[in-house]
């Protein structure tokens, strides 16, 4: 394995990819360094860091989401404090108009001039869905005193804050836009997984601070560090294992005769995976998820704001109380989203019709199975079982972190390192990156990470008068 770290070194394109996207990457730290202008900092990371413990809350499960999603800590009111979330936003929405509006669909399948006419589509809407996002963020610190005396409520500070958090918002997708043209990698999904590679060292720090303390006082404790250790590399081993797996569909490619030879033949596979969806199905059933919490924490304080008095009032209060983070209505509805939207984007993204008419149009079919109509519903079939033990693990990651939070009394930033959507994330992003430096290494002869040649010199492929 080092000789095969020395070899990205060794190749000149290769080490000026990975320098030139680890220093986006710094950039994109730097900037949550700098402050917005007006904000009180010491107090906006204390109301963000109260929130995102109590994640009974629904304030406290929006931080959390939005902490993930915008490539940073919204706990720290700066520049980039909107992140990448509405550059996200406006291609998942793109994404999905696809598939309702003819002229997109007609778009996507013209090759790369309609996926470039899409992206800048999708970059004019990342604008307004950043100035949206921008007053509902400046408008909720402002709302909790985090915003200075002589600044809260005049125009001048909302106008600046606002163009700024724009403008860093902006910067960070052209930012995203330059590591995917010149680095190595997707730009938008490594400044994710840096934001949330950054929340490690602060939960180090909070294992840290409890084993200072006598050892009766430890929440944590020798014995449940181990634990948190076994289970980390197991949920991580199993989620690499379930993301990298397949369900291989033999295909067979037709015979020709031309003259007195005869081609074709071959067989091959056609691979669908597992976990189609990849982290969508989670995203949408999170982003659902806390409205309930919300609306019934409204309805619950409105109807009766000293208690239940009634059984209106009994009604609402316990609906509140089920729909808080680790209760069971809360986590078998959460199960219930995700296999939902699992089979909903399976349905979006998977082409099985147009799948069987180009194995059909390259003379290749399904052994057993007639080409056209019969071919797109055998696939349909198979894509639907296997989305099913797909959803069953994201189900399995999505569940962990809350489920040892609460039997094991862990502070849930600590547990959320056991499984979730960032977890999710970081090794879906980590995997595509060691793919793409093998891929690299393999085309110039060099063996890779996954090869396990040691970093030798593969054999050159050589012609007839090589």
């Amino acid at each position: 394995m080092f000789k095969a770290f020395f070899n990205v070194f060794r190749v000149p394109e290769l080490r000026n990819k990975i320098l030139f996207t680890l220093l986006m990457l710094a950039i994109y730290r730097i900037g949550f360094s700098i402050p917005l202008p007006g904000v009180d900092q010491a107090a906006a990371v204390e109301t963000m860091r109260e929130q995102q413990q109590d994640q009974n809350s629904a304030a406290g499960r929006v931080a959390s989401y939005l902490t993930i999603f915008s490539g940073g800590n919204l706990s720290h009111a700066t520049i980039f404090g909107l992140g990448v979330m509405p550059y996200i936003s406006a291609s998942i929405i793109f994404q999905l108009l696809g598939t309702v509006v003819p002229s997109l669909e007609k778009m996507q399948k013209e090759g790369e001039s309609g996926r470039r006419k899409i992206q800048e589509w999708s970059r004019y809407a990342t604008v307004p869905l950043a100035i949206g996002q921008g007053v509902m963020w400046l408008k909720m610190t402002e709302g909790q005193g985090n915003v200075y005396s002589t600044f809260s409520g005049t125009t001048l500070w909302w106008v600046m804050s606002l163009s700024i958090l724009t403008a860093g918002s902006l910067f960070l997708m052209w930012l995203g836009e330059q590591i995917d043209e010149y680095g190595l990698g997707n730009g938008i999904s490594l400044i994710i997984m840096a934001g949330i590679l950054s929340q490690l060292v602060p939960t180090i720090g909070i294992v840290a601070q409890d084993f200072q303390l006598p050892e009766k006082s430890r929440q944590i404790g020798t014995g449940g560090v181990v634990f948190l250790i076994i289970s980390f590399l197991f949920v991580v081993g199993f989620a690499i294992l379930i993301t990298q797996a397949q369900r291989r569909i033999p295909i067979q490619q037709a015979k020709f005769t031309r003259g007195r030879r005869v081609y074709g033949g071959q067989k091959q596979f056609l691979p669908l995976r597992l976990n189609h969806g990849g982290v969508m199905p989670v995203i949408f059933a999170q982003s659902i998820m806390l409205f309930p919490g919300v609306i019934f924490g409204w309805l619950d304080n409105m109807i009766s704001p000293q208690g239940p008095q009634n059984a209106v009032g009994h009604f609402f209060n316990w609906f509140n109380q089920q729909f808080h983070n680790g209760q069971l209505l809360y986590a078998l509805t959460e199960i219930g989203m995700i296999y939902f939207f699992a089979y909903f984007w399976t349905t979006v993204k998977f082409q099985q019709k147009e799948m069987s008419n180009q194995l059909r149009d390259y003379g290749s079919f399904v052994p057993g199975i007639r080409p056209g109509p019969r071919t797109a519903e055998y696939l349909e079939s198979v894509m639907y079982r296997i989305t099913f033990v797909g959803a069953a693990f994201l189900c399995f990651i999505a569940v962990v972190p809350t489920v040892v939070a609460t039997t094991m009394k862990i502070p849930y930033q600590v547990a959320s390192f056991l499984g979730g959507t960032g977890l999710l994330i970081v090794i879906s992003v980590a995997l595509d990156a060691v793919q793409r430096i093998e891929a690299n290494l393999m085309m110039r002869n060099y063996g890779g990470f996954l090869t396990g040649e040691g970093g030798k010199k593969g054999k050159r492929i050589r012609g007839r008068n090589g």
